[in-house]
């Protein structure tokens, strides 16, 4: 049985719950340890420590992300001042564990990712995904849009667009999960809205296949001069317009890197409080599932990455809270 889904910092004289050795549960919640346990859950958390084609040379650490997440996590509470509202008295949320993942081998990887997203949709749950690289966006969406055939929005939070048609031979490397989703027969590209994209890292043709496939862009300049509410609301119009479901996907280089110390260094980008604010009013709207990808927790020792992912899930699980009061 698990216990009351309820952060560990409630009560001290919990021991932690772990996923595995030495690594805690997502804010040291209840630990979904069969497939029963998922039956009235909100929300389930899920570890996807993978690490596909690099875009960026060598190795960078994504598989670590899962772990450094949850390790970060247990000195948080759902309780937020901002507006005086613990999310946890609204939902029940548990950890479901980790993916299991071959890295390198998308198949493996991307069917195990389906089968676990399909299981928390299968009873109405809510997926609450920290990766890994932004690859695994692909799977996750492309399942729930299974379920609701083009009637699926996306607010992608990135510097950087995803949609290359492929990565040389690889059509599956965090640079394409777009592309494979514009293309996806479920999927409508007009219900996407990718914000926060700016600087040189990014290219021409990427642009070019957003404007083809219909999905809306709104540049990091946009937010810094329109202020996050406007370019929120823009993005929630479009995304919510004849859906039936909306996913927040968050690279954490939409975070300037003055923010964002352990993931892909671009500068210009939101803050911290800009993506709060934005993610808590997806939530609000009633965004439906979210994930945070793409952090390097071993560049430093303050893990700052994973304290930034903590905070948006936070803030998001705030802003869906208030569709259950």
């Amino acid at each position: 049985m698990m216990r009351e889904s309820k952060p560990t910092i409630y009560d001290p004289s919990f021991l932690p719950n772990t996923i595995y050795s030495g690594v805690p549960s997502w804010l040291n919640l209840s630990v979904i340890e069969n497939d029963e346990d998922l039956d009235g859950l909100d929300a389930a958390v899920i570890g996807v420590p993978w690490e596909g084609g690099c875009t960026i040379g060598g190795y960078s650490p994504t598989t670590e992300g899962p772990k450094a997440i949850r390790s970060a996590s247990i000195r948080y509470t759902g309780y937020l001042p901002d507006y005086d509202q613990d999310c946890f008295d609204y939902l029940k949320v548990a950890d479901f564990g980790d993916t299991p993942v071959h890295n390198g081998h998308y198949d493996f990887t991307f069917d195990a990712i389906r089968e676990k997203v399909s299981k928390l949709l299968d009873k109405k749950v809510m997926p609450i995904t920290f990766g890994g690289d932004h690859g695994i966006a692909y799977p996750i969406i492309s399942e729930i849009a299974k379920r609701y055939p083009k009637k699926v929005g996306v607010l992608h939070f990135d510097a950087h667009l995803d949609n290359y048609e492929a990565y040389g031979d690889d059509l599956y490397a965090r640079c394409s999960p777009f592309y494979r989703l514009y293309e996806d027969e479920n999927m409508d590209p007009t219900k996407i809205v990718h914000i926060g994209i700016r600087g040189p890292r990014n290219h021409r043709e990427e642009f070019q296949n957003a404007k083809t496939h219909g999905a809306t862009v709104i540049l990091a300049n946009e937010v810094h001069e329109n202020g996050w509410k406007k370019s929120i609301e823009k993005a929630i119009d479009i995304a919510f317009k004849d859906t039936e479901f909306v996913y927040v996907t968050i690279c954490s280089d939409s975070l300037d890197a003055a923010s964002m110390p352990q993931g892909p260094q671009d500068m210009g980008g939101l803050t911290s409080y800009q993506l709060n604010m934005m993610v808590h009013a997806a939530g609000v709207a009633g965004a439906k599932g979210f994930d945070f990808v793409e952090i390097y927790p071993d560049t430093l020792s303050l893990q700052t990455a994973a304290h930034v992912a903590n905070w948006a899930a936070l803030y998001y699980l705030n802003g869906l809270a208030n569709n259950f009061r």
